[in-house]
């Protein structure tokens, strides 16, 4: 498929259509939806999933400020204040879909994709500074093959490092226990970052840079450590025999579930529409009567 746009405005138009069969819409395709949403009366809100510091986001979130939106961590709003934030939702997993495993923790783990805003050349750079070895399972999205193959690739000719590639959640458990701690030296205002929740969630501590939601996301000194930099990360590397990785799965519970999150998002969902009712009772008055029988 070489034009995906074209199916996602299809499926939009087909939502419209029928959008007063609804209670309430819950987007997740970032601006797409605005200005047909807007002009309907079922009540809407919209999850926003990336990066939002472009400079062609701002006449967007100008025009369209009146529409409720829920970000994935604070820091995601920080470039658009203008918007109008009803929540911030962070991300939850299924409590059984990644857990710990009986095994020996033994190398740094690096888990997602490889591109320039991940940084897996700094991870790679800690890892051997501190002679541990390094696995790193992450996929190469196409626009990212030339930054692999001609940074990244000449690095992992190291004995030090081990490519794996991408791994399906069936493998994480298992990859995740047996790291010592999840590197994530970020260059970019990660939105959310759900590596981080998958490591927590086998027990496994984070070692991030505070870019983004890592703040957020980490509890410093008890889920990992945020860190400015690569003196940081290495600095941190001696820390983690004070944390409890059963702590670790135990602060994943709290925050992290599944059903944390749909609760965040039902509260979200009763909030707009008690807002939305007496517009909805307007429509609904001012519609034409059924002709009789």
């Amino acid at each position: 498929m070489r034009d995906p746009h074209a199916l996602h405005m299809l499926m939009l138009e087909r939502v419209y259509q029928s959008a007063t069969k609804f209670d309430f819409i819950h987007c997740h395709l970032d601006y797409y939806p605005f200005s047909l949403f807007s002009r309907q009366p079922t009540p809407f809100v919209t999850t926003l999933h990336g990066r939002l510091d472009l400079p062609e986001h701002q006449p967007v979130f100008d025009e369209f400020s009146h529409l409720p939106v829920v970000s994935i961590s604070n820091a995601q709003r920080r470039p658009l204040p203008q918007a109008r934030w009803v929540r911030t939702v962070h991300h939850g997993l299924p409590p059984q879909l990644l857990g710990p495993r009986p095994i020996k923790p033994s190398y740094f783990a690096f888990l997602g994709r490889i591109a320039p805003e991940k940084r897996v050349d700094l991870a790679i750079h800690i890892a051997e500074h501190c002679g541990v070895p390094l696995k790193i399972a992450a996929k190469v999205d196409k626009a990212d093959q030339d930054y692999f193959k001609q940074q990244i690739k000449p690095m992992l000719a190291s004995k030090n490092c081990e490519y794996i590639g991408e791994i399906s959640d069936q493998d994480k458990s298992e990859f995740l226990s047996g790291a010592i701690a999840l590197l994530v030296p970020i260059d970019w205002p990660e939105p959310f970052g759900l590596v981080m929740i998958e490591a927590m969630a086998c027990g496994t501590p984070v070692i991030a840079f505070n870019r983004g939601s890592a703040p957020e996301v980490v509890d410093d000194g008890i889920t990992g450590f945020v860190v400015e930099d690569v003196g940081g990360a290495i600095g941190a590397i001696d820390r983690l025999g004070h944390l409890s990785r059963e702590k670790v799965r135990r602060r994943f519970e709290e925050r992290f579930t599944v059903r944390r999150m749909a609760q965040d998002y039902l509260s979200v969902y009763r909030s707009l529409m008690t807002v939305a009712e007496p517009h909805l009772r307007l429509v609904v008055d001012e519609a034409p009567a059924a002709p009789a029988k």
